[in-house]
């Protein structure tokens, strides 16, 4: 499926999951917290104008011109983050909402039965003065019923009030460690093979720049002047440049010209850097002294020693004609010094692993992102950030420097990384 077809079955699923979760909002957040007909009436026209404006952000963030669209899809992501946390809080607390809900149905002030039924009462009325038969009373409403009503009105209005602070505090704090700057990790890793003379050498790498509606040129312009004041012999950047074209971005991406290491800048491609052009990606980066590994290695000398840096494509990249080819990669090199890999995906290492890689760099996961996401990483992945080890190979996945949408991080934030190469 492509083209139309595809952009179709994209907005139609889109559609209907927006209207089902804001239904369940509506449901949780306004009508099970409010009689009034005018605060449900605003409730419903939200729910419904949500879920058109979700699906068309999302389509407009993957197709449109992202410097163009940045006022809509920034309001709509910040939305969808909320939205997540709020489904998370209210999806816990749903269990014990309906116990408890369903406990203050019972009545506590009930009167206990007569244990045995009592004798019927034959004795004769005694005369008096009354000259008519007084009318039995009407039966009182138990007493129990409004306190029953107001218990299960102020449960609902607890749970929405927790659910929507909760969400409102995770996506600000979320937004805050996403869109601010990375931490700049020092990882000293032991090579094999590793010469002397290379002990110390310093590789810093960043990944998942993601630029686009929410990260622009102030944001390559920090990871440049933090890369820079690493003092790095070697820059990898290690896929997920954009979320956009480069015609569109090339601007955003421009000061990737300034980076200073004593070997040079090298890229290779991610997932998303195939959902546009990736050649004249590839091109424009060239453009801006970034060397591109597709499929292909250097020699890289130093001080007297020497490694290969090797750099395949993203598994995406298939689907274009531009499949990561391990044997034209790796084929022939010198067994009498290590590899270095440049490969976006983690999952890339068994490949890697086959063909005697001595440590693959990678990212694609940004450490999970945000909660839930570090959960479902590895049902793909089989690191989710730091340093593993697969047989002789070593495998480190940084958390990348951007995020895609939302661009949200929890418990996983972001980071630059310097490999400091150490000789065994």
């Amino acid at each position: 499926m492509s083209g139309l077809p595809q952009e179709a079955a994209v907005a139609g699923t889109s559609i209907v999951v927006a209207a089902v979760v804001h239904r369940y909002l509506y449901v949780r957040l306004v009508k099970n917290t409010t009689a009034s007909p005018r605060l449900r009436r605003c409730g419903r026209l939200t729910a419904g104008a949500l879920t058109v404006l979700v699906p068309a952000g999302v389509l407009a963030a993957q197709y449109a011109d992202p410097t163009r669209i940045a006022w809509f899809v920034r309001p709509v992501f910040t939305w969808v983050a909320c939205a997540v946390y709020l489904l998370l809080v209210l999806a816990v607390l749903e269990v014990p909402m309906r116990l408890a809900a369903r406990s203050s149905t019972r009545s506590p002030h009930a009167p206990a039965a007569d244990p045995a039924p009592r004798a019927a009462d034959t004795r004769r009325p005694r005369p008096g003065p009354a000259t008519h038969q007084a009318e039995p009373a009407e039966a009182a409403a138990p007493p129990d019923a409004p306190t029953m009503a107001d218990r299960r009105l102020v449960l609902a209005r607890s749970v929405a009030l927790l659910a929507a602070a909760t969400a409102t505090a995770t996506t600000g704090y979320g937004f805050h460690r996403g869109l601010g700057p990375p931490d700049i990790k020092t990882v000293p890793i032991t090579l094999r093979r590793l010469h002397p003379s290379l002990d110390g050498m310093r590789i810093t790498m960043a990944g998942d720049l993601h630029l686009g509606p929410f990260f622009g040129r102030a944001h390559t312009t920090r990871n440049v002047r933090l890369i820079n004041s690493t003092s790095p012999d070697l820059v990898a950047i290690v896929g997920d440049l954009s979320d956009g074209r480069a015609e569109d971005l090339a601007g955003h991406a421009e000061p990737l010209a300034r980076l200073r290491s004593t070997h040079g800048t090298f890229f290779v491609t991610g997932n998303h850097d195939y959902r546009y052009d990736a050649d004249a990606w590839i091109d424009t980066l060239t453009g801006f002294g970034v060397r591109t590994l597709r499929n292909t290695r250097t020699l890289i000398t130093h001080r007297g020693g020497a490694l290969d840096l090797a750099g395949v494509t993203d598994i995406e990249g298939e689907r274009a004609h531009d499949a990561p080819d391990y044997g034209k990669a790796l084929a022939d090199r010198d067994r009498s010094h290590p590899t270095i890999l440049l490969a976006h995906q983690p999952v890339q290492v068994h490949e890697a692993a086959r063909h005697g890689v001595d440590l693959q760099l990678s990212g694609h996961t940004h450490g999970g992102g945000f909660f839930p996401g570090n959960l479902l990483v590895p049902l793909t992945q089989p690191v989710t950030a730091g340093l593993a080890t697969f047989g002789t190979t070593q495998l480190y996945v940084s958390r990348g420097v951007g995020a895609s949408l939302p661009p949200i991080r929890v418990g996983a934030p972001p980071d630059i990384t310097v490999i400091e190469l150490r000789s065994a």
